[in-house]
């Protein structure tokens, strides 16, 4: 296959994009604009590969999407290219309408005009978090209605039901994706796991909103890319498929696993334990208290299931964090300067 990857420089577009050239003989191109998140480095061990290819371009730019689908000829697109983190959205919501909106209809209007009745599929790569809240019973399932919470995830519904009606009334073969909340490696490092990593290595103080009694459930990422894999090459055209982990675990949970974690691989000059540096901070403005995904479509019509336990997935992403410290370390010291987000001031 001849793959299209937009925001392939991203943390789960990298990751895919890896695993698809060390595992396939697929052709990637790799789309990115290479904005704040965007990081070459994530994919620097591939740049010379022969059945890889980068450009840097902006997805709202209809004329750079036309020009690469005619001379690429992709056999699909994955679109993973979004602005995505809760609090950016709070603090300067036109960038995500921008991208995750705008973006989006611009990708659709020239796949369109590209696909002319071949094997051609365009998937799109969504959140669990265009659902809302949960309360402590129930599961999002494909059905659920949506009730996004913040600019973030209105952008993403907003996302979605342009890439449904693109099918519904041009016949586009689109597929979508709801995923819960990845982690592992090249996440960038606003995102919960990666900063209490590299504020544990720093001895710095560990934020925690609220209490910390938000419930997320956790999906490796590795574990996705195989699920995306699965519903590009099987996925019925038309469906949705939610992704998720098994794995609900409170965020407070997640801070004390990483700190017990770190107190073997990498223990501090004093001996005291990590979750000492443990700090509640004042909550995240309409922060959701929980997401769980019900994952049983893809299990029942495609055999996928997550490979990962949170244990084994959290060790092997501490691991990759305190092996590559170099690379977090260049993100530190160039377009993330650890500032809180999303608070909500008056101008």
């Amino acid at each position: 296959m001849k793959i299209l990857v937009t925001g392939g420089c991203g943390f789960i577009g990298s990751n895919f994009i890896l695993k698809q050239i060390h595992s396939t003989n697929n052709k990637i191109l790799n789309l990115d604009n290479l904005t704040y998140a965007g990081n070459l480095d994530n994919l620097s061990s591939i740049s010379d590969y022969p059945n890889y290819q980068f450009i840097q371009g902006d997805i709202c730019h209809k004329k750079t999407i036309s020009k690469i689908l005619t001379e690429f000829k992709p056999d699909a697109l994955v679109h993973f290219a979004a602005e995505s983190h809760v609090d950016r959205s709070i603090e300067g919501p036109m960038a995500f309408i921008q991208t995750n909106i705008v973006g989006t209809a611009t990708i659709l209007e020239a796949a369109l005009k590209y696909w002319q009745e071949t094997n051609f599929r365009f998937l799109h790569v969504s959140t669990d978090e265009v659902f809302g809240s949960l309360d402590n019973k129930g599961f999002f399932t494909e059905s659920t209605p949506y009730d996004p919470s913040s600019p973030y995830s209105a952008s993403k519904a907003s996302s979605d039901h342009l890439v449904r009606a693109w099918h519904h009334t041009y016949g586009l073969p689109t597929l979508i994706t709801n995923c819960s909340n990845n982690y592992g490696p090249c996440q960038f490092p606003e995102k919960l796991i990666p900063l209490m990593i590299a504020n544990c290595i720093d001895e710095k103080p560990l934020p925690v909103y609220g209490k910390g009694l938000n419930i997320r459930d956790w999906l490796y990422v590795e574990d996705h890319c195989d699920a995306i894999d699965a519903i590009l090459r099987r996925g019925v055209i038309g469906e949705t498929y939610n992704i998720g982990g098994n794995n609900e675990i409170r965020n407070i949970d997640i801070v004390k696993t990483i700190c017990s974690v770190l107190d073997v691989l990498s223990p501090r000059v004093t001996g005291n334990p990590y979750n000492e540096l443990i700090t509640y901070v004042k909550d995240r403005p309409g922060h959701d208290f929980r997401y769980a995904i019900d994952a049983s479509k893809i299990k029942n019509d495609l055999g996928w299931v997550p490979k990962e336990t949170f244990e084994t997935g959290i060790r092997k992403t501490i691991q990759w964090y305190l092996k590559n410290e170099d690379w977090w370390r260049r993100i530190q010291n160039g377009t993330y300067k650890q500032e809180r987000l999303g608070l909500n001031k008056s101008n």
